[in-house]
Formats: structure tokens, C-alpha cells, sequence
């Protein structure tokens, strides 16, 4: 139990910093994928500042091990934690991580379930639709017969990804953007039927409540 205690301490305390730190090595990326003119010296910069990072979720991830005491039952039970260690711009699927370290440091949540779905699944849209699209432009731009010719291109693919709507004029033609695709297309309906399931659990819960505020003989 006290190693519980711990592991919870240490979660509540660091996990604010990370989704800062995580937010810094999506900007770093982001630099290095579209400023593609940037002198040599702050490319380096940009890669140390990644490197630094990502060496943070590393040490964060040991701790976390360590303190939970499965060995290595730990990694099966903690999957999302270690597809985030290994592809760190995954982080925006911690969003629920970090709602819950805000809810223990401020108290009882001030949204409703169904708001803390929605604003969950939202937010988490927008950080990962913007992550991949930095990830599949990356690897797309330059590929031969590529139809990402701008980041613009990426963003659109993205979107279209997400929403499962899936228009077809731009799409990956590299092995690593494909790979991409298939995660984002995982990520996308399981977001779309959180926020498709909350909503109508949400609608069923109102118009039950409105039948049983009517008046008899109606």
C-alpha cells in the first residue's frame, strides 16, 4: 500500500510538468519538420531540447516502475504509458493522466461526466490530429508520386482521417505515413464513438428525466 501511495504522490507531482514538457517536444518537432531552412545550430538545439525530453518520460517511466513494484508485470499493465515512451508524440493520450492529477490537486471535478468526455476527446483531436500531421508530412514530403505537398496537405488528410470521413485525394504512399494512418485511424473511432456514446447516454438521461417530470394523464 505504500508503494501505491507513492506512486500516486509521484504521478500527482509530475504529471503537469511532463504534459508541459511533452507540449515543448511537440513544438521542437514541429520546428524541425517545417522550418526547413533552419541553420544547422538550431536544428541541433531543437534535437538536444527532444533528446532532453524524451529522457525525462524515460526516467518518469523507471520511477513509475520502480515504485509500483510489478517488475515486469508493469509494461503489459501499463500499455498506454509504454506506446507513449516508445512515440512520445502519443503523449496527448495521457490527456486523461493529466485531468485527473488537476482533479486531485483542485478537488471534486467542476464539469459534468459527459463535459469531461467531450472536452477530453476534443482537446486530445486536436494535440494528436496536429502531431500526425507533423509525423505523415515528415515522412510523405519528397516520397515519390507523394500527394502531401504542403503541411497544409497534412492537416486536411488529417482531418479527414479523424472524422473516419476519409475523402481519398490525399493519402500516404510511404510504409511509415501508412503505419501512421492505421494509428490514427484506431485513434480517431475510438475518440468518435467516446464522444458518440457520451453524447447520446447524455440525450437518453435527459428525455428519461423530462418523462418523469410529466404530468399524470398526458
Amino acid at each position: 500500500m505504500d508503494d501505491v501511495s507513492r506512486q500516486a504522490r509521484w504521478e500527482q507531482r509530475t504529471e503537469v510538468p511532463l504534459a508541459f514538457v511533452s507540449l515543448v517536444f511537440l513544438a521542437m518537432y514541429a520546428v524541425l519538420v517545417l522550418a526547413q531552412g533552419l541553420p544547422d545550430a538550431w536544428r541541433d538545439l531543437c534535437t538536444a531540447v527532444m533528446c532532453l525530453a524524451w529522457s525525462m518520460f524515460v526516467v518518469d517511466y523507471g520511477v513509475r516502475w520502480r515504485l509500483s513494484g510489478l517488475r515486469l508485470r508493469f509494461v503489459p499493465a501499463h500499455k498506454l504509458d509504454t506506446v507513449v515512451l516508445v512515440l512520445p508524440l502519443m503523449r496527448p493520450l495521457r490527456m486523461v493522466k493529466l485531468y485527473e492529477a488537476v482533479q486531485r490537486r483542485h478537488g471534486e471535478p467542476r464539469l459534468s461526466l459527459y463535459a469531461r468526455v467531450i472536452t477530453y476527446a476534443g482537446v486530445t483531436t486536436v494535440l494528436l490530429g496536429f502531431a500526425c500531421s507533423l509525423a505523415v508530412y515528415d515522412q510523405e514530403r519528397g516520397a515519390p508520386g507523394t500527394q502531401m505537398h504542403s503541411f497544409g496537405d497534412a492537416l486536411w488528410w488529417a482531418c479527414a482521417t479523424l472524422t473516419t470521413v476519409g475523402y481519398g485525394d490525399v493519402v500516404p504512399v510511404t510504409a511509415g505515413g501508412r503505419a501512421i494512418a492505421v494509428g490514427l485511424m484506431a485513434c480517431g473511432l475510438a475518440l468518435l464513438g467516446a464522444v458518440t456514446g457520451s453524447f447520446s447516454s447524455w440525450l437518453l438521461q435527459v428525455f428519461s428525466r423530462e418523462g418523469d417530470e410529466e404530468p399524470p394523464g398526458r
